[in-house]
């Protein structure tokens, strides 16, 4: 068994590797992809080093399944390729995410759409898996009528610039390329994506249409606002949620903290709650301020945090690839 990943020198593409090694997933061979800028460097993996190589060689080595990371450009050229040579793709850009002929997977909740004619695989964007994940055991119960979402995402969901424009403004330097239009550092800015003609922005959007596709909730009403704040660790979101039963807020509660892959933590008279500095390096998502909302009838809200670099895109793809694997689908 063969495994590429494109673009292993990024963040993602780091931890994709880090992740593979964790879950003691060893191929037959590692093919590691980047940028002519990086071909030639070396990476290590299980205490070997891997050559870095470009596409067009790894596309001739036919691996079995590829990890994109390399953003939706590349992969809406390379994606293709390696399909029709038989390898399965799982893409971590928004390239192919709303495609209807590609399943855009969380494996806790829809893995079963995977087979061996799904050759281009999505992953959703990094806070639509820790939201589907917090809010599926209740859409299951209750049913959702509406969703209002405000996120507070950390800068690494930026990559390598977001970090390095909010620690060269920390030295009081100037950064010398720029994630974000204003200073992050002790600072917020409400903008995630370029903006639409709606007034909403491009990550803002891919909540809204990617929750209703993984819930196969095409009509669910669904708000969101984007903001970027200056911290590391993960992306937290406050979700408020309009049911469409009645429902108890302990068997809420208890819901939530049965479903693969989410950790409650909810003891607000002791102060604990999710924070990034507490899922940073972790895969799961947590879950805490789990309260009744007494303005609406049948609303509920909640505190979510994961470590974006991890369940909310290296781990999922990662994860995905071991469903393949497991089920003998290659």
């Amino acid at each position: 068994m063969k495994i590429a990943i494109a673009g292993a020198t990024g963040l993602v593409g780091r931890k994709m590797i880090e992740i593979l090694e964790e879950m003691m997933i060893k191929p037959s061979e590692l093919i590691l992809c980047a940028s002519p800028n990086s071909a030639g460097k070396n990476i290590d993996f299980m205490g070997e080093a891997h050559t870095i190589i470009l596409l067009e060689q790894a596309l001739s080595q036919n691996p079995d399944i590829v990890l994109f990371s390399a953003g939706g450009e590349v992969s809406k050229e390379w994606a293709p390729k390696f399909a029709a040579n038989g390898s399965f793709v799982i893409d971590n850009s928004s390239a192919w995410r709303m495609d209807e002929n590609v399943p855009l997977v969380v494996p806790e909740i829809n893995a079963d759409l995977i087979n061996s004619n799904t050759k281009i695989i999505a992953n959703p964007n990094c806070s639509t898996i820790q939201l589907v994940l917090a809010i599926k055991p209740l859409q299951h119960i209750y049913g959702i009528k509406r969703l209002v979402i405000s996120t507070y995402q950390s800068v690494t969901g930026s990559g390598i610039k977001g970090i390095n424009q909010m620690e060269s403004e920390r030295r009081g330097e100037e950064p010398s390329e720029k994630a974000y239009p204003h200073s992050i550092d002790g600072n917020i800015i409400p903008q995630g994506g370029e903006f639409l003609d709606n007034g909403y922005t491009t990550e803002e959007m891919k909540l809204v249409h990617e929750t209703r596709k993984i819930l196969s909730a095409p009509e669910m009403a669904i708000t969101a606002t984007v903001v970027r704040v200056p911290v590391t660790g993960g992306h937290s979101e406050s979700i408020n949620i309009e049911f469409e039963k009645e429902y108890e807020i302990e068997e809420a509660k208890k819901l939530i903290g049965m479903m693969p892959g989410v950790l409650e933590l909810d003891f607000p008279q002791a102060s604990l709650y999710p924070m990034p500095k507490i899922t940073e390096g972790k895969d799961q998502v947590f879950v805490g301020r789990i309260r009744r909302d007494e303005s609406i009838e049948n609303g509920l809200n909640m505190w979510v945090v994961a470590d974006n670099l991890r369940k909310g895109a290296a781990t999922n793809a990662v994860q995905i690839a071991k469903y393949i694997i497991t089920n003998k689908l290659v």
